[in-house]
């Protein structure tokens, strides 16, 4: 089977997605979390898959853009190429679903395609990490690490391994101290978490809809018979209300007395565990909790601390993200096919990293009077046109020049 054929083969993905299912019709409190969920955080832990969620979302909003000469390229075919990488794939998708294996997988492979004979390829594909297997992997043997990056890469389908040249991909990849020529997954050390938060869940569940625990007992240290009971039970609902389908009423002897029944401390602690796992999550993700709508019972979700934890995350956690891409495509792509142009994210119309129109433009002011930048400068970054004298740069009148050796003024300012 070709390695096209495999990728748009519906029935293979429908086959898929019924191991998948038939898989899931197995699970009991004994599972395996380590055997049976290994890798798949972003299916079976919330949290994993609203952060991973967070990410993707945002870093696809960040424009990429082709430079050639400081000046952007509006046409040609690798602009085309990074507009439609492909005829199903926009360029939103091309950088949310990169990023979504990057943060899963600690990798992303992007293929030039079954029609691809060498220089700028027509079309980008993205490829399931967890399908592409190294030679020495597929081998079984090991290899001087100083050989491994030449050697070629396979793609598993169900039944074949597909060989692929390394110059058809662009591996981006994560460090990782075990493996020279893969990424890591980066919720690797936090699987005793995610197992945690996994059997604390199913234990909640089992909480929810075990009908056999009463949410409360009608007692007496006397013994009554069963008709009696039944006799209670039904006095208890004509006053009351019947019973839901989630409580019970339990009815012990006569001369009764009703004591509710309270969470155990065991109960308890699975809710703080749960937390505890969650500002892990978020913080091996960089995001900080009011990003993903988590607050203190003591605080809201507007004002300033929000503006500030939003812009951190992109300053801290997706430009450096964002960063890393642009320098691996400069490596693996522009300069490996000698390319003129290269690329970078364009973060100008991001809301969270502009500041307030006054602030930016004090801001302005005080670098153009203190000569870090022209006023073409500023108008370029605010993406209006230059002025024919905005090149020059014109000194404030109430400059001094300063005599350093002799520590006094030698002179007067003046404008230009």
């Amino acid at each position: 089977m070709k390695l096209w054929d495999f990728f748009f083969s519906k029935q293979k993905t429908r086959g898929m997605a019924a191991q998948c299912m038939e898989k899931e019709n197995f699970l009991d409190n004994y599972d395996n979390y380590s055997t049976i969920y290994s890798g798949n955080g972003y299916l079976h832990n919330a949290w994993v898959n609203i952060a991973v969620g967070i990410l993707v979302r945002n870093i696809a909003r960040a424009d990429f853009v082709i430079v050639r000469g400081g000046n952007d390229v509006k046409g040609g075919r690798l602009f085309d190429l990074f507009r439609r990488p492909n005829r199903l794939m926009s360029r939103y998708d091309l950088w949310k679903e990169t990023a979504a294996w990057w943060y899963l997988e600690g990798e992303a492979f992007w293929w030039f395609g079954p029609e691809y004979g060498g220089g700028l390829p027509h079309e980008i594909y993205i490829l399931d990490p967890r399908r592409v297997r190294h030679e020495d992997s597929a081998a079984g043997g090991v290899c001087d690490p100083f050989q491994k990056v030449n050697r070629r890469w396979f793609y598993q389908t169900d039944t074949d391994l597909i060989p692929i040249l390394r110059d058809e991909l662009i591996h981006f990849r994560d460090w990782n101290p075990w493996n020279p020529v893969r990424g890591v997954n980066p919720l690797a050390a936090l699987a005793l978490e995610l197992e945690q938060d996994y059997f604390a869940n199913k234990a909640n569940s089992q909480l929810l809809k075990n009908n056999a625990v009463p949410m409360g007992i009608l007692k007496t240290d006397q013994a009554i018979r069963p008709e009696e009971a039944d006799a209670l039970e039904k006095r208890w609902e004509s006053k009351y209300g019947a019973v839901r389908a989630n409580r019970k009423i339990a009815v012990l002897g006569k001369g009764t007395s009703f004591e509710p029944l309270a969470f155990t401390p065991e109960v308890i602690k699975l809710f703080e565990l749960k937390r505890w796992n969650l500002y892990t999550i978020l913080a091996k993700y960089g995001i900080p909790p009011r990003v993903a709508n988590i607050n203190d019972k003591s605080t809201s979700l507007s004002g300033k601390d929000t503006q500030e934890q939003h812009a951190a995350f992109w300053k801290y956690t997706l430009i450096p993200a964002l960063r890393q891409f642009e320098s691996i495509l400069e490596t693996q792509f522009f300069i490996r096919l000698g390319l003129q142009e290269t690329g970078k994210f364009d973060l100008w119309d991001i809301p969270e990293l502009q500041e307030s129109e006054d602030a930016q433009s004090s801001r302005d002011i005080a670098e153009i009077n203190a000569g870090l930048k022209t006023i073409n400068d500023v108008l370029k970054e605010r993406g209006k046109d230059p002025k024919p004298w905005g090149n020059k740069w014109y000194r404030p009148k109430n400059l001094v020049p300063v005599d350093l050796q002799s520590g006094g003024a030698s002179g007067e300012g003046h404008g230009e």
